[in-house]
């Protein structure tokens, strides 16, 4: 059953590897507590928007910030981040791709599509943990979200 508390970070991930990585960047940080981990991009459209099994969500705020892979199960990232983009009720939180994906394409199609920042996925674990740890204080601690 779906998470029923607000939640500050949704990492939208389905590599069990990178999530281990994510989620113990975040936790050096003491950023991990309110993080949720969804593996496929239809789980996560129906988290955002509190659908299936996610309807007890509903009033609950959006993440302060979505951490999204592009390669997913079922919906992929960039379809995620299109219809994340097109509801007005989710249109301006935050989203950070992690991608594996160097090609142009995925980038440009990314920030067409609003994304707030491609960080490609470091090999190194402290390169990549620290680029997490700052997403996560940035957006999580410092970014001053408009009102919902």
């Amino acid at each position: 059953m779906g998470s029923v508390r607000p939640v500050d970070i949704l990492l939208v991930e389905d590599n069990p590897l990178d999530i281990g990585l994510i989620r113990k960047a975040l936790k050096q940080k003491n950023l991990a507590n309110s993080l949720v981990v969804l593996r496929d991009g239809a789980e996560a459209l129906e988290f955002l928007f509190a659908r299936g099994n996610y309807t007890g969500r509903k009033g609950f705020p959006p993440p302060k910030v979505v951490l999204l892979d592009l390669d997913l199960p079922t919906v992929s990232g960039l379809e995620v981040l299109r219809t994340i983009r097109g509801d007005p009720a989710t249109r301006t939180v935050p989203v950070v791709v992690l991608a594996s994906s160097r090609q142009e394409q995925d980038i440009v199609e990314s920030y067409r599509l609003g994304v707030n920042s491609y960080i490609i996925k470091p090999v190194d674990f402290e390169k990549f943990a620290e680029a997490v740890s700052q997403i996560g204080f940035s957006w999580v601690l410092l970014n001053k979200p408009p009102a919902h």
